[in-house]
């Protein structure tokens, strides 16, 4: 019988990598491929193809799931927030991408707010959150949220003591006026271990197409990653309220903790399909006076491909 090879611990770590720089091209695979094409893609039998054409089967299903759940909250005039949190490369981002890749951005929007300004800074806390709450029929996904005072302010120096108290004094309050106010509020925490942070960011390292997401501040959160664990604990603590629970997503494997966020997100709502008349296209009108006008050539893209 033949054993297999016996790796160095940095030669896994650079099979960890390149699995990751797989994982990141799959990203542009999802905004290609649909759903009646998924088994088009390779048919190799190996497990982890197998497992890609299973997650991109499942994957879309969700999908099209979200776009009934956005056509209800559309349609029933709801009023959704919903809050991603969690350290630095813990897969926030990849997650809203796939919720948002195939709605409707009139319906449902990101918002990534950048550090306040010296303006916001002198504001009510929570006002320039304020400003992204949703209309009737609208859907608001945080990518960060109003509790960066409760990490990155928190363990940065950003802010003082008493502003910090201030804050989980405030927050349960405001949370429950948003209810109240008919907002659906949901939070969730992604949770990635200490060694799965360390990967990816050397990832980043690694691929020129990401390195622009590695700032000084992700660094400086790495050094500091006990400060922020005693910081979330905390933030977890003081603001899991019945009205607006945290929900916690075990998110070290990046494509299950996707397909559970967006399962976890379909299965708060009582969201039914919307009967919708079928669609039938008009017939063009012509004008037998009509010349189309020649566009230069000078106007023209070069094409190069």
């Amino acid at each position: 019988m033949t054993l297999p090879p016996i790796l160095s611990d940095h030669d896994e770590l650079m099979q960890r990598i390149a699995r990751d720089l797989i994982d990141s091209y799959d990203e542009e695979l999802e905004l290609e491929i649909e759903d009646r094409h998924v088994d088009e893609l390779d048919s190799g039998r190996t497990l982890d193809k197998a497992a890609r054409r299973a997650y991109f089967k499942e994957l879309f299903r969700l999908q099209g799931e979200l776009v009934k759940l956005q056509d209800w909250v559309q349609h029933t005039r709801q009023k959704v927030v919903i809050l991603f949190e969690g350290r630095d490369a813990a897969g926030k981002g990849g997650v809203i991408k796939r919720i948002t890749q195939r709605l409707n951005p009139r319906v449902a929007r990101v918002a990534a707010l950048p550090a306040p300004n010296d303006r916001e800074r002198t504001q009510w806390y929570f006002q320039r959150y304020v400003a992204h709450l949703p209309a009737a029929g609208e859907m608001v996904l945080f990518d960060r949220s109003w509790y960066n005072r409760a990490g990155v302010e928190r363990v940065m120096g950003f802010c003082t003591d008493d502003e910090y108290e201030e804050f989980f004094r405030t927050v349960p309050d405001f949370e429950r006026m948003l209810v109240r106010s008919g907002i659906k509020l949901i939070k969730y925490w992604f949770s990635i271990t200490d060694e799965e942070q360390h990967m990816r960011f050397l990832g980043r390292i690694h691929d020129p197409l990401k390195q622009w997401k590695l700032s000084p501040m992700d660094l400086e959160s790495r050094r500091r990653w006990e400060e922020y664990t005693k910081a979330k604990e905390t933030m977890l603590e003081r603001t899991h309220i019945e009205e607006a629970p945290w929900w916690v997503v075990q998110a070290v494997d990046k494509k299950k903790a996707r397909l559970n966020c967006i399962s976890h997100l379909l299965g708060q709502f009582p969201y039914q399909e919307v009967p919708h008349p079928p669609v039938e296209l008009p017939a063009r009108v012509r004008h037998a006076d009509y010349l189309r006008q020649p566009v230069p050539a000078s106007m023209y893209v070069p094409e190069v491909y």
